[in-house]
């Protein structure tokens, strides 16, 4: 599922918006892939678009990164999100479940 990863910069005031292609989603954090190369320990902002192409804003705080052939996959942890946010998370997570499983 596609969706966009905002990066602020400090040093310059700018920000830029990625693409990423979320891999999956728990109510903990995501898994995504970026071509765009990450720093492990940053914060970023997020739009993410859950099946129902509702978008849920989001802070992300890389955790692990792994190179692929032609782009970066990353594991990152909500940080700070509100309890209605994580709860459309937990219902997007389980019908992700359930169409795995058919």
């Amino acid at each position: 599922m596609q969706s966009r990863l905002v990066i602020k910069r400090l040093d310059d005031g700018k920000d830029q918006q990625v693409s990423i292609e979320i891999t999956d989603v728990s109510k903990s954090g995501i898994g995504f892939v970026c071509e765009e190369q990450l720093q492990v320990g940053e914060v970023y902002e997020s739009f993410l678009t859950i099946w129902t192409k509702e978008v849920i804003h989001a802070i992300l705080r890389i955790v692990r990164i792994e190179l692929k052939e032609e782009c970066y996959s990353y594991g990152a942890i909500f940080v700070g999100m509100p309890d209605s946010e994580s709860a459309r998370i937990e219902v997007y997570q389980t019908i992700e479940d359930v169409k795995k499983n058919q």
